[in-house]
């Protein structure tokens, strides 16, 4: 145990009397070692000990096998008597509990309740009666906390006090008198050794006063202080102002003022101070009471002073000013942003009336400060929420805070950032064929979620804006062409039409969003076409015993509805209402349109059929189309005969391979085997004949670039005759059979030439044609190309220049004003097929000129010089790439001749030929006198050449250059006149300024001080233009600055 005053490193003794240390055995089983006195150890043992919680109070020796406690701060008794904590080994060692108590030291002092006293007595008190009882407190224990009294000084013998309890009475034999006061010194003091006592002292003053009714009542304190809770309850006991009256008279007591509105009650008879109203420290914070107390007699009322302070509870929710506006409004797309200010208070005091802000349901989107102000957390999207209504609690700053919401309307106002959105990704729709124009196909709608925003529509794909319009501004798509399910078949298109729409948004403040979406108008067949026969009249014969299934003729009809569509598929069946008879004796396969025998016949020779034949299609709806097929039963005859004369078979492909079937022919004979052969149409052996079963098929490859068509004679033989070597042709036994070739796309395109070079005037319209280009060896279909630019857009986004799809003619799509001499290149990709087949390219350029033209007079009407265009163009081209080689003349237009000072008279039996070169090296326009120079130096040897083609006295006559041209001389030649006037005039106005100038320096110079500064500006052109500035600075007078110019009028350029 320590004592409490023992200094820090004392180390902690096991007894009271603080002789012998507190020891801790530690002992570490790993190590041999006996612990006296069977033995001494030796080592140290290994062993970690730790202390619970107080190991900032006290510290064990690091080394020994017996630790000692040690004090690491002083400790306090008085603060706690006893530590009790335990030791741990950390080597399974179990822990040792260890209780420490504290030994008292004397280091505290005895204390009065006050440092003076003062008390009044009387004179009629008796010895031994009580006049004051004194407390003084030691906290040190025993004798050291045990305290006497004794009276030092003032006491006059008088009074004295008893040394235990300090109880101070009127000493033995004493009486007191009247007027008399005292004032003692008193002593209290411990218990401790002498060396070690401590002692205080405090005054006692102690008055006479006269006996009862002769002293009116005395308060114990002439003002009393006490703080009350606003939240004290009714009825309670607030203070004692119970007075002392030496006489012992009943006493009355009364609140005289400091209480107007009665919230107190002082009991009459006993003193008592009482809450009767209750108390709000928002109203009224403090009180201030008078109080009497009388005994009855004159001069026997005596006051008090009575301060209340009111003390404030959480009584009170912070209240939000509802003056200050509560709708805000914020930008969306932001963060950090300040959105508005609210204000709340609470009128309690302390932290009770500290208030604080807290963003209730959007604390993740919005912040607040201490001062009330919002700000945006992060970036608003309106798009998302246009209006967020915030709830706002204010809080005090309680323990227990109270709580005040207040809502506030934040709007987030619109910044255009959206671009506008399709209700789809892709629009497909049905169309059917023919339908009107302006019949509408779709409504597009896109859908720009920013406020006032204004979405235009446009078709980005030129060739789609032939054949459908767009309304920019309802998105209504309707149809500009009348569109044909056949071309779009024909075209491999798959019926189908798929472009681009964009959607704009053009009222936005910022840069204009944009969308594309995909449209698909599938084009609907209406079944425009009925199968078509090939023949009206159809001739067969058939043997009179031919078996059943025994095939007589083939008919054939083409309709012309798309192939592979359901109006395309041709099928057939006999027309037993006109042909009731033979229809119970002959059929049709419904395929392939063999006419068959339906039973075994066993017919008279001679005797003719007529079966009626329909053909019709699985179209909506269906429509058909007939024919009469004439069955003749043969006659007994040497011969064979075929059962048509002429056969036609569908068309077979020129990549057809070899032995591909083309078709069958039919011969009838009785009792005979039958030899078929070609015997003319096929010198090259294209074709090769079964000759048992008929079967043409191919025996070589075709060509249809080479022959599209090819007529063969067939003949049919008796296989007696053949063998005999005995055929003779005749009418009967011979047949035409026609075979066309399907052409197929094995050719690319092919560029007429590798560079095009075409030319745009500055003037020209949009959409002016420029050039035309491409050529396929392959027809139909396959040389039907489709067409595309690559062309790099202009600083404006723009395409420069667009093509037409199908017919490969370039197209100005901007205006090409100010842009002379500049020129464009692009690519051209040209695929047959209309875009299904085989495709090459060809780089184009295009240079836009505007007064580099020349116009060539001829003698001939405009009609004719149309006419012979290319011809001519083509020798005065000639004439020009003798100078430039490879330059190209192109037509900018073909009118009658204009004539007159301002050509506006027109002469119609003669023509203009405006035209302009190009040179291919730079891809820019051959200047005007250039090509003037090429043409009118050798206008003689271009009449000769172009004589043939203009007729009978027609030549060219003159080059000159365009309207525009001359028109540009004429005003710059008027205006010449005009600067010569202007010339004069300025000389005459210079003439007369000089002396007035010089007239101007002198004087002014006179009046101003000594830096007077004169300029001359020359300005250079054609010419010399001279300005004279005068300053001078006179203290009179403000700075005055004097300038004469002479302006000029510049000469036409």
């Amino acid at each position: 145990m320590p004592r409490e005053s023992s200094p820090v490193g004392t180390t902690i003794s096991a007894s009271a009397n603080l002789t012998a240390p507190l020891g801790i055995v530690a002992l570490d089983n790993d190590i041999e070692e006996s612990f006296p006195p069977k033995g001494t150890g030796t080592k140290d043992p290994m062993v970690t000990i730790t202390l619970d919680d107080y190991t900032m109070i006290f510290s064990l020796t690091p080394t020994g096998i017996i630790r000692y406690l040690r004090l690491l701060k002083p400790v306090d008794r008085e603060k706690q008597m006893a530590y009790t904590f335990t030791v741990d080994g950390v080597q399974q060692s179990r822990p040792v509990t260890v209780s420490i108590l504290v030994i008292d030291a004397n280091d505290n002092t005895p204390t009065f309740g006050e440092v003076s006293y003062s008390v009044e007595v009387f004179t009629n008190m008796q010895p031994g009666e009580t006049v004051l009882q004194l407390t003084a407190s030691d906290a040190d224990e025993g004798l050291n906390g045990l305290v006497t009294y004794e009276i030092l000084a003032g006491a006059q013998g008088d009074f004295i006090i008893s040394n235990r309890t300090g109880r101070i009475t009127v000493a033995p034999g004493v009486t007191l008198t009247v007027g008399r006061s005292y004032t003692l010194t008193v002593r209290a003091s411990d218990n401790a050794p002498e060396t070690q006592r401590r002692s205080s002292i405090t005054t006692v003053y102690i008055e006479v006063l006269p006996p009862n009714n002769q002293s009116p009542p005395r308060f114990p304190l002439l003002t009393y202080s006490l703080e009350v809770s606003e939240a004290m309850r009714i009825g309670a006991i607030l203070l004692n102002l119970q007075a002392i009256d030496r006489e012992n008279d009943p006493i009355r007591y009364r609140i005289v003022s400091g209480d107007s509105q009665k919230v107190f009650n002082l009991t009459e008879t006993i003193g008592l101070l009482l809450l009767d109203k209750p108390l709000d420290r928002e109203t009224t914070d403090q009180y201030r009471l008078i109080v009497t107390a009388s005994d009855g007699h004159p001069g026997g009322t005596t006051t008090t002073t009575v301060n209340i302070v009111v003390t404030d509870v959480n009584d009170n929710d912070p209240k939000f000013d509802l003056t200050i506006p509560s709708n805000f409004s914020v930008r969306e797309e932001e963060a950090n942003l300040f959105v508005g200010r609210v204000r709340a208070t609470d009128p309690d005091a302390g932290a009770n009336g500290q208030v604080r802000y807290r963003i209730v349901n959007h604390p993740d989107l919005f912040t607040i400060s201490a001062n009330g102000s919002i700000y945006t957390r992060v970036p608003l999207d309106r798009e998302s929420r246009s209006q967020y209504d915030l709830v706002v609690e204010a809080s005090d700053g309680a323990v227990d805070p109270r709580r005040t919401s207040f809502t506030v309307s934040v709007q987030v106002t619109d910044i255009d950032d959206n671009s506008p959105v399709f209700s789809q990704q892709t629009y497909v729709v049905n169309v059917p064929e023919n339908s009107p124009v302006g019949t509408v196909v779709l409504q597009l709608s896109a859908v720009d979620l920013d406020l006032f925003s204004n979405v235009t529509y446009r078709i980005k794909t030129e060739s789609a804006r032939q054949l459908f319009s767009l309304n920019p501004v309802t998105g209504v798509l309707a149809v500009l062409q009348t569109l044909d399910f056949e071309s779009l078949a024909a075209m491999n298109m798959g019926a189908s039409y798929t472009f681009q729409v964009e959607a704009v948004d053009q009222g936005g403040v910022m840069p204009p969003g944009q969308a594309t979406v995909t449209v698909r108008i599938t084009v609907g067949d209406m079944n425009d076409f009925s199968p078509i026969f090939r023949q009206d009249l159809y001739k067969g014969m058939v043997a009179p015993n031919a078996e059943k299934g025994t095939v007589i003729t083939t008919v054939y009809a083409e309709d012309q509805d798309p192939p592979g569509t359901p109006a395309s598929l041709v099928r057939y069946r006999v027309d037993l209402n006109r042909s009731p008879y033979s229809g119970s004796i002959f059929d049709v396969e419904a395929e392939t349109g063999r006419i068959i025998t339906k039973v075994n016949l066993n017919e008279e020779p001679s005797v003719t059929f007529n079966l009626f034949v329909i053909a019709y299609d699985n179209g909506e709806p269906v429509k058909s189309n007939s024919t009469l097929v004439e069955i003749t039963v043969l006659q007994p005859s040497r011969i064979p005969i075929f059962t048509q004369e002429e056969y036609t078979f569908p068309p077979v492909s020129e990549l057809a391979p070899i032995g591909t079937s083309v078709g069958i022919i039919f011969a009838a004979a009785i009792n005979q085997t039958i030899f078929y052969s070609i015997v003319a149409g096929n010198e090259r052996g294209h074709f090769q004949v079964n000759n048992r079963t008929g079967v043409i098929s191919t025996a070589k490859p075709l060509d249809y670039e080479n022959v599209t068509s090819y007529v063969l004679r067939v003949q049919a033989d008796s296989m007696v005759v053949v063998m005999s070597n005995l055929r003779v042709p005749s009418k009967t036994n011979t047949a035409k059979v026609f075979i066309e070739v399907r052409d197929e796309n094995d050719h690319p395109p092919v560029f007429s030439r590798k560079l095009y070079i075409g030319g745009v005037a500055e003037d020209t319209k949009i959409f002016s044609s420029v050039l035309k280009i491409a050529t396929d060896k392959d027809t139909g279909n396959y040389s039907a190309m489709a067409y595309r630019l690559i062309i790099p857009p202009t600083p404006e986004g723009q395409d420069s220049f667009v093509i037409e799809t199908y017919t490969g003619i370039v197209k100005s799509a901007i205006m090409f004003r100010n842009m002379r001499r500049s020129y464009f290149k692009f690519e051209v990709i040209a695929t047959d097929d209309y875009g299904k087949g085989l495709s090459s390219s060809a780089e184009v350029v295009s240079v836009v000129n505007a007064l580099d033209m020349q116009v060539v007079v001829s003698t001939v009407p405009p009609t004719l010089v149309e006419e012979k265009k290319e011809e001519l163009i083509s020798i005065l081209e000639r004439h020009v790439q003798d100078q430039i080689p490879g330059a190209k003349v192109i037509v900018e237009a073909i009118g009658p001749r204009r004539h007159g000072d301002g050509f506006e008279l027109e002469d119609y039996s003669k023509s203009d030929l405006m035209v302009y070169a190009i040179d291919p090296l730079t891809n820019r326009a051959i200047s005007r006198q250039e090509l003037y120079k090429f043409l009118d130096g050798n206008l003689l040897e271009i009449n000769k050449e172009v004589q043939p083609y203009l007729g009978e006295g027609g030549r060219m006559v003159q080059v000159r250059s365009p309207d525009i041209v001359a028109s540009v001389k004429k005003a710059a030649q008027a205006v010449g006149y005009t600067e010569g006037a202007l010339l004069a005039l300025a000389i005459i106005i210079i003439l007369c300024c000089i002396p007035a100038i010089l007239i101007v320096m002198v004087t002014y110079k006179q009046s101003c001080t000594v830096n007077g500064n004169i300029w001359e500006i020359f300005i250079h052109g054609r010419w010399v233009e001279r300005l004279y500035l005068f300053k001078c600075t006179d203290q009179t007078h403000s700075r005055k600055l004097l300038m004469v110019t002479v302006d000029l009028t510049h000469k036409l350029s």
